[in-house]
């Protein structure tokens, strides 16, 4: 057999652990992984000799902003950015306009990303109309997303038809998604609790980034807390797999550590900004540029032990890019300003950086970005892994780079990274997505409409 591609000579990490070893790809998929000069034949060969050779990152929470929001960012820019951080499968989010929560909007959403998108795809309908839930299903969607929230002092990033706190409708929504047996994505928010916390912060005048992340975090992370713990015991009553967002407390990490002891299908996600862009003197230095949310130091020392010990199954970027002009307004009216950072481009290498810093092992990295987001949402054997069978979906990357984040190497359409000038020591090389080269030698080389929709091989309930 002659093989379309061979990555020569690069460290593996399999599921079976890391080794020197050669991959060799056929038809996109994975055909071996076989010891370094073995005898196979190939139409291409990359040497990988001192590189990484991992599986693409799949990242299930990523905000395209398209359609609706383009100004911001669309599935070209975003994917293109993918493909420089590593990322070779997205899963889009519903806070668009219109709104994803039906098969009308749904179909539209497919089609962009089979137009434009230069890795693979998938998307989360908000499951906000009952009776569309097993219609969405059937168009082969891996996940629900719902936001527990209703914005204040503004209408983006939670725009209606996207968002619902009340608890039986949240049963409701779980009720109807148990039984497709897919996962619910949940951005937990107790939406009480905050307004009268925000309250307090407003007729006091704190109208600023440092009130704003104060509030939020204000009561040891009360908000978030009370949230997850309600989810939880709902999922537990109604069996519906779920997936929390942005987890970022010591008592909700705790809280997911116990629902999983209990045998409850829970798994939870920690977003680039949360390890890497969360102390305070963010808040101080960087304003509305840093804002998503301040994690307190306890928040953040359970997020790195969550992320070691597994109870935190996954990193996902929570790639939210907003211009200049929305961001600079919260330094003087910090609720009016959107909220949500970019993050899909430098996630993957922040992590591989931390490999170095002594922080995370580099299976474990492997793990949290590649092969719990594929198993956990119905991908397993097809992406997420360096193994026989699996779409090709492999990035070489430099243990040894030196370099700096700046805002002259930003993708997005927004043109700026709250990490400009933060020294790395680790970076992405080459992309392949079904073995086919989308970034190399420091430039973006695939073509829009490249991406698929990635669902499994089988679909759940049939037979091989």
């Amino acid at each position: 057999m002659t093989y379309d591609l061979r990555i020569a000579g690069g460290e593996v990490v399999t599921p079976d652990g890391r080794r020197t070893a050669d991959v060799v790809v056929k038809d996109g998929v994975i055909a071996g992984v076989i010891e370094p000069g073995a005898a196979a034949d190939a139409m291409r060969t990359v040497d990988a000799t001192g590189k990484l050779v991992l599986p693409g990152m799949v990242d299930v929470h990523v905000h395209t902003r398209e359609p609706g929001f383009e100004h911001k960012e669309d599935i070209l820019t975003t994917t293109r950015q993918a493909a420089v951080g590593g990322v070779t499968t997205i899963f889009g989010m519903p806070n668009l306009n219109p709104p994803t929560v039906d098969t009308e909007t749904l179909d539209d959403v497919f089609e962009r990303y089979a137009r434009s998108s230069l890795v693979d795809w998938n998307h989360n309908p908000a499951p906000t109309k009952l009776d569309q839930v097993p219609l969405m299903a059937d168009m082969g969607i891996r996940a629900y997303k719902i936001y527990m929230v209703v914005d204040t002092g503004r209408t983006y990033p939670h725009p209606a038809g996207t968002g619902e706190h009340d608890h039986g409708r949240l049963l409701a929504m779980m009720d109807e998604i148990a039984k497709t047996g897919l996962r619910f994505i949940i951005h937990p928010h107790d939406q009480a609790l905050m307004d009268y916390i925000e309250g307090e912060y407003l007729e006091r005048g704190e109208n600023t980034p440092q009130g704003y992340a104060s509030a939020y975090a204000a009561r040891n992370g009360v908000i978030w807390d009370t949230a997850v713990d309600v989810v939880i015991r709902l999922a537990e009553a109604s069996g519906c797999k779920i997936h929390i967002a942005h987890l970022q407390t010591a008592r909700s990490i705790e809280a997911v550590r116990r629902a999983k002891a209990r045998g409850i299908d829970v798994t939870g996600e920690v977003n680039h900004w949360a390890p890497f862009l969360s102390q305070w003197n963010d808040v101080e230095t960087l304003g509305p540029y840093a804002l998503s949310y301040w994690v307190p130091d306890e928040g953040r020392d359970a997020v790195w032990e969550g992320m070691r010990d597994g109870t935190i199954d996954m990193c996902s970027s929570d790639h939210a890019p907003h211009t200049r002009e929305e961001k600079e307004i919260g330094w003087t009216q910090m609720w009016s300003s959107h909220t949500g950072t970019p993050g899909i481009q430098y996630y993957y290498p922040l992590l591989l950086d931390a490999v170095n810093r002594g922080q995370l092992t580099l299976e474990r990295v492997v793990e949290l970005v590649a092969g719990a987001p594929a198993r956990s949402f119905g991908l397993e054997g097809v992406k997420g892994s360096i193994e026989v069978g699996a779409d090709a979906d492999l990035v070489i990357a430099d243990p040894n780079a030196e370099w700096t984040i700046t805002n002259d190497g930003v993708l997005s359409k927004i043109g700026w990274t709250p990490y400009d000038g933060r020294a790395m020591t680790a970076d992405i090389v080459r992309t392949f997505v079904r073995g086919q080269e989308v970034f190399a030698d420091g430039a973006v080389v695939g073509e829009p409409g490249h991406g698929k929709k990635a669902t499994p091989r089988v679909q759940e309930g049939t037979k091989s």
